[in-house]
C-alpha cells in the first residue's frame, strides 16, 4: 500500500504530474497534530477520515470531517488541513473532467462501506497503473460509488465582512453567551437588519441558524474529547442535556452519542481524537 506520512500530503507532492486521471494514496499521522498550510492541486482531491476528526479551511468556510466521511476539494481550490492526535486518512486526486456528476463545490460526503474500500484498494495501486485493466475498472466503480455519495451537513460558513468575523469570535470566545440577536447587533457596531441581511448574502443563513450550526461544531470537539453530553449542553449555554440533544438531533438526525458511535464503529462513546478550528476561531 501506499502509505505516507501527512506532511507529504502537501503540494510538494506533485501529484498534478502524475500521468492518471485518478490516485490514491494513504496516510498516517501520530503526532500530537499536524497542518498542511495553505495550498492548491489542479486535481480535484478526496480526503477521507479512516481515523481520528479532520477539518479543512477554505476562504469562506470550514468543513468538518468524523470518522467515515470525506471532504470534497475541488480542483484550483485553496485549502488548508488539520487534525489531532492518531490520524488515518485517505486521498483521492481526480483529474478535471474524468467523470461527470462529482461536485462542483466544497462538501463533506458520507463514506459508505463500499466505497471505503474501494479506496482502501486503490490506495495499494502502483502510481502507474494499466489502464484498460482491471485497476482502471475498479476505479470506474469507486468513482460512480463517489457520485452517488450522500452529502452531511458538516459545513461552517464564516462570512468575509470583518464586523462578522469579529462576530464569530466573540460567539466562539463565550457560546454560553445568550444575548440577542439585536445586541450581537450592537456589539459589532451594526443595526440588527443590517447583520441579518448581510449573514444572508454571505453565508446563506439566519443568525440562529448559523448560532446552531457553531454550536453542532462546538458540541463535536468537546464530544470528541471525551466530555459528556450533560457537561457539553450546559457548557453552551443549555439549561439541560434535553434540549441540546433535542437540538443535535434536529441538526443532524440523531443524537450525539449514537451519531458518533456511527462515526467510530463501536458501542455510544466519544473517545476520539478532537477537531482543531482556524486559526483566531479556538475555542
Amino acid at each position: 500500500m501506499s502509505v505516507i506520512t501527512i506532511s507529504d500530503l502537501t503540494v510538494t507532492r506533485d501529484v498534478d504530474n502524475v500521468s492518471r486521471p485518478v490516485v490514491a494514496l494513504g496516510a498516517t499521522s501520530v503526532s500530537k497534530d499536524w497542518e498542511n498550510a495553505k495550498h492548491k492541486h489542479r486535481k480535484a482531491q478526496l480526503l477521507y477520515s479512516v481515523r481520528g476528526i479532520l477539518n479543512c479551511e477554505i476562504e469562506d468556510g470550514v468543513w468538518i470531517v468524523p470518522p467515515q466521511c470525506a471532504v470534497w476539494i475541488p480542483g484550483d481550490l485553496p485549502h488548508a488541513a488539520r487534525g489531532a492526535g492518531e490520524t488515518e486518512c485517505y486521498c483521492l486526486f481526480v483529474e478535471p473532467g474524468t467523470a461527470t456528476d462529482l461536485p462542483k463545490t466544497c462538501c463533506t460526503i458520507s463514506v459508505s462501506p463500499l466505497l471505503r474500500e474501494l479506496l482502501l484498494k486503490a490506495a495499494g495501486f502502483p502510481e502507474s497503473y494499466s489502464l484498460g485493466g482491471w485497476e482502471e475498472r475498479l476505479i470506474d466503480v469507486l468513482l460512480d460509488e463517489l457520485v452517488a455519495a450522500p452529502v452531511e451537513d458538516l459545513h461552517l460558513p464564516m462570512p468575509r465582512n470583518l464586523r462578522l468575523r469579529r462576530l464569530a469570535e466573540m460567539m466562539l470566545a463565550d457560546p454560553t453567551d445568550k444575548a440577542s440577536k439585536g445586541d450581537w447587533a450592537v456589539r459589532i457596531g451594526m443595526s440588527e437588519r443590517t447583520m441579518s441581511r448581510l449573514l444572508l448574502q454571505e453565508i446563506g443563513m439566519s443568525f440562529g441558524r448559523w448560532r446552531r450550526q457553531l454550536h453542532i461544531i462546538l458540541a463535536l470537539q468537546r464530544l470528541t474529547k471525551g466530555e459528556t453530553v450533560q457537561r457539553v449542553a450546559l457548557e453552551l449555554g443549555y439549561e439541560n442535556a434535553s434540549g441540546f440533544i433535542t437540538m443535535f438531533r434536529k441538526a443532524t438526525g440523531k443524537s450525539p452519542a449514537r451519531y458518533l458511535s456511527d462515526r467510530t464503529g463501536g458501542t455510544e462513546r466519544t473517545s476520539v481524537p478532537a477537531i482543531m478550528l482556524p486559526d483566531g476561531f479556538s475555542s
